[in-house]
């Protein structure tokens, strides 16, 4: 067997004969006359099993050796397979070693198949622990890498402060949690700060980009399937919901779903359960679910694009996180706090802001708030010759920033009508050349007209 094994026992023939027998069973075979150095020769050869002898000094029988070098054996790896070695008499003392942790014990003189198969047994159990711990570990990196220690949310503005402060309210309870936001304003790091304070945060943060799933995978990514539901699902797979058990499911951008998708989402919402792909079991659920959106999600209702029921389901609690523009000198706070961050990184510790580039990054709107800083930041640094960064070390055009800022606060319908209605002025109303130049047919042109009451 793949193993290594220890032999301590006072008595040079049986423990020559111990060793002849087990050589053929194990990797490595280790003996010793005495426990003395029992703990560093664990510690260097990563022993899994190992013979104790109870007695060592001649003429006493009490097993009091034995129990001692049990104890530090167990202090030193609790995990490794110790069976104690004693005469027909001590058999009681033999028991007692088991019930304070050896695995079992054989007697002299001993039957060979029973010792070959308790040995095997051991080691089977010694494997059976490192894998335990090896998953236990595995299991916890992914938490981890999951759930990342929670960077800290910048700012000192009265409206980042309210949002704070509604967090530390809601973290505490499983109330569904609606998270709405212009792009880049940091939805997802509220979320990940919602999940570190609440009774879950021992479990995973499970996030999923509703707008990056295709409708095809939908269901095998939320719900997961059975191996042989369809022709790639070589082995059984859990889902997000699944993954997300006792924890916290963070769906992204949850707008971008259409009202099918939005319907499946609903029905395990309200029963608490999924089902697998290929699968009619239930498999009942034990989340804190999380969304968010930079869509105004009422008018979507309004419109018949967002289904009314789920929203009253998703949103117990909203968190409207504020963009940059409206947080008073924030910016500044995190364009210090991200070019030291840089400056580390890219090794240029002196680098500092002049009052005229902070002036500029003021007056900016960032229309991509602080995503766009943190990029902005970093460029600056990159590029920096000296210890300085004046406002020319920042290529910001604030017509652009606006106009910008502008678009991500309309809708595609109201975008259109706007290039419609310009268009509608520049031809003097001829549907022809209208036509031609949006690149649609006339009887689509007339559609869209209808539609927007032109």
């Amino acid at each position: 067997m793949s193993g290594k094994i220890l032999i301590i026992d006072d008595n040079k023939g049986i423990r020559q004969s111990l060793e002849l027998m087990v050589q053929t069973e194990f990797d490595e075979v280790y003996a010793l006359s005495h426990p003395g150095s029992v703990i560093s020769t664990i510690r260097e050869k990563q022993v899994d099993v190992i013979l104790l002898d109870m007695n060592f000094k001649t003429g006493i029988n009490t097993g009091n050796e034995g129990f001692f070098w049990l104890h530090e054996i167990q202090k030193t790896d609790p995990d490794i397979s110790v069976i104690m070695i004693t005469a027909y008499g001590d058999v009681e003392l033999a028991v007692k070693a088991v019930k304070e942790g050896a695995f079992d014990f054989i007697l002299k003189p001993w039957d060979n198949h029973k010792l070959i198969s308790t040995l095997h047994a051991a080691l089977k159990l010694r494997k059976s622990k490192l894998e335990n711990q090896q998953l236990k570990q595995k299991t916890e990196n992914l938490r981890k890498e999951l759930n990342p220690e929670s960077k800290s949310i910048i700012g000192l503005s009265d409206a980042m402060k309210q949002v704070m402060e509604m967090v530390k309210k809601v973290a505490k309870t499983d109330a569904n949690i609606l998270i709405t936001g212009e792009n880049g304003t940091g939805k997802e790091l509220i979320a990940r700060e919602i999940h570190r304070l609440s009774d879950r945060k021992t479990e995973a943060l499970v996030t999923v980009d509703m707008g990056a799933v295709s409708e095809s995978l939908f269901e095998s990514e939320l719900f997961g399937y059975k191996k042989g539901a369809f022709t790639d699902a070589k082995e059984d797979r859990i889902g997000k919901f699944e993954a997300a058990q006792k924890g916290s499911l963070f769906l992204d951008e949850i707008a971008n779903l259409n009202l099918n998708l939005q319907g499946k989402i609903l029905t395990a919402l309200q029963s608490r359960k999924i089902a697998r792909i290929g699968s009619t079991t239930e498999i009942p659920i034990d989340i804190r679910l999380i969304t968010a959106t930079n869509r105004d999600i009422h008018k979507m209702v309004d419109e018949g694009l967002f289904r009314e029921d789920l929203l009253y389901r998703i949103n117990t609690i909203n968190i409207e996180v504020p963009p940059l523009r409206k947080r008073d000198n924030d910016a500044i706070i995190l364009a210090l706090f991200y070019l030291k961050k840089y400056a580390q990184k890219y090794d240029k510790p002196s680098l500092s802001l002049t009052n005229t580039a902070e002036e500029k990054l003021l007056r900016y709107s960032w229309p991509g708030n602080v995503r766009e800083l943190q990029h902005c930041m970093e460029k600056a640094v990159i590029l920096a010759d000296g210890p300085l960064l004046d406002e020319y070390s920042f290529h910001l055009s604030e017509n652009q920033g606006k106009a910008e800022s502008e678009l991500l606060n309309v809708t595609l319908d109201e975008m259109e009508k706007k290039l419609i209605m310009s268009h509608l002025k520049k031809y003097n109303g001829n549907m022809s050349q209208m036509a031609k130049s949006l690149g649609i047919t006339r009887p689509t042109l007339y559609s869209k007209l209808k539609k927007y009451g032109l």
